[in-house]
């Protein structure tokens, strides 16, 4: 097995236990407590995995890595906060499904600004993702 299908069903698992105990969280605190909390335990894991691999981030933060990488975070900074919020204030059996659809933009967004291969059956594929989270957020 591809070590990144592993990797990807451990981030299918803290995902999935994360969305539950996060909505839990902001039923008596505000989202961005919750958000601040909880991504301070992981901006501080990140850390402590850099320091044990001896990975030196200065050296790699200079140029488009550097645009690359600030974007990202400011994108992620805004879906998260807005994740937390909407977690917050409607039902996380709502709220995951449209979330989820993140998985249609980015592999949309993949093929075309990124050269990844398109197949009719990925196509297939990202249209019943779409009719997925139409019938479970419409049901």
């Amino acid at each position: 097995m591809q070590r990144y299908l592993l990797w990807s069903a451990l981030a299918l698992a803290g995902y999935s236990v994360f969305t539950p105990l996060a909505k839990l969280a902001t039923n008596d605190a505000p989202s961005t407590v919750v958000a601040l909390v909880a991504n301070s335990i992981l901006a501080l894991s990140a850390l402590v995995v850099v320091l044990a691999t001896g990975e030196q981030p200065t050296s790699y933060l200079t140029g488009d890595t550097l645009r690359y990488t600030l974007a990202a975070g400011a994108f992620l900074t805004v879906g998260i906060l807005a994740y937390y919020r909407a977690l917050s204030l409607g039902p996380a059996s709502t709220v995951v499904p449209i979330f989820g659809m993140f998985i249609v933009g980015s592999s949309v967004l993949s093929v075309v600004f990124l050269g990844d291969s398109f197949s009719a059956q990925k196509g297939l594929g990202i249209v019943l993702a779409g009719v997925a989270v139409y019938l479970t957020v419409t049901g």
